[in-house]
């Protein structure tokens, strides 16, 4: 495996693979690695033939009061299993490097439409700004032909996807399935900073999902009435319930359910922020593959 921390080092790679016909596949993270961001590189190198992944703890995403400082970090963890899962260049840019100084801030940056503003948006003022800022910039670098992304960060997904139509971008965005640990909690990296009764408590929003599948499943059609019975399903000890909300592809609320809207929702777990969602159709379930 490759490491490269220089952008045009980056460049000259994606290049050279290009220049022998090998199509590359691309898996942005912020990095502590954990099962979720290894299924991303499976599926990536199933749709290319040779799959770079990024490590960049991205400061534009994060507001002024957020985890920037504890976000978790391991690199020599992250290194081994990357190389572990095949991955062939692991980039890993410093703050310097994609956002050098002075003056130390972008003066252009994207900038999306009202789409953005709402549910992770409205509780994250100016963080998609930051999420399809440094998205564009890790495009444009490693000029990937694919990039996977994962669906339980569903509307970043989606907004990644208009990133992508919108301005004419060369590749394609795959959306992989969210993967669970054994008893439904969505992996993420923010898990570790739960304590074993958060942890405990985090299902909640799981079981929420549930709740709103199996409602949809006995005949409820009307989304604010799932809406009520997603927000009491997560109101247990430990958990402040943020939204939930049942929107379309386009994350655009809906007047009525069908097999294809999407149900999501956050909360707080102690101090620590987790988000999910389920397809209604699709169910939600642990995977077998991943142990707790």
């Amino acid at each position: 495996m490759r490491e490269i921390t220089s952008i045009a080092d980056m460049r000259s790679w994606s290049r050279a693979e290009r220049s022998r016909r090998h199509t590359i596949g691309f898996v942005p993270t912020m990095g502590y690695l954990h099962e979720g961001h290894l299924r991303l590189v499976d599926r990536a190198r199933e749709l290319a033939e040779r799959v770079v992944v990024s490590i960049f703890v991205n400061p534009l995403q994060f507001g002024p009061s957020e985890d920037l400082a504890r976000y978790p970090r391991d690199l020599p963890r992250d290194r081994q299993l990357a190389e572990a899962r095949g991955v062939d260049c692991l980039f890993v840019p410093d703050a310097a490097a994609m956002y050098p100084p002075p003056p130390g801030e972008l003066l252009a940056r994207v900038i999306p439409g009202a789409v953005a503003d709402t549910l992770e948006g409205a509780a994250r003022p100016g963080h998609f700004s930051g999420v399809l800022t440094v998205v564009a910039k890790l495009f444009h670098i490693v000029e990937p032909d694919v990039a996977v992304f994962g669906r339980k960060d569903f509307q970043q997904a989606m907004l990644v996807k208009r990133l992508v139509q919108d301005l004419d971008f060369s590749l394609a965005i795959d959306i992989a399935p969210t993967v669970r640990e054994l008893d439904g909690l969505a992996l993420s990296s923010r898990n570790t900073y739960l304590s074993p009764d958060e942890r405990r408590s985090a299902l909640a929003l799981s079981r929420a999902l549930r709740t709103l599948e199996q409602t949809w499943r006995g005949g409820e059609a009307d989304p604010a009435r799932l809406q009520r019975a997603g927000l009491e399903a997560m109101r247990v000890p430990n958990v402040t319930p943020e939204y939930c909300a049942l929107v379309d592809d386009n994350v655009q609320p809906v007047s009525r359910l069908t097999a294809h809207t999407v149900a999501v929702v956050a909360a707080r777990v102690g101090k620590t922020r987790l988000l999910d969602n389920v397809v209604l159709g699709e169910g939600i379930g642990a995977d077998p593959r991943v142990t707790p």
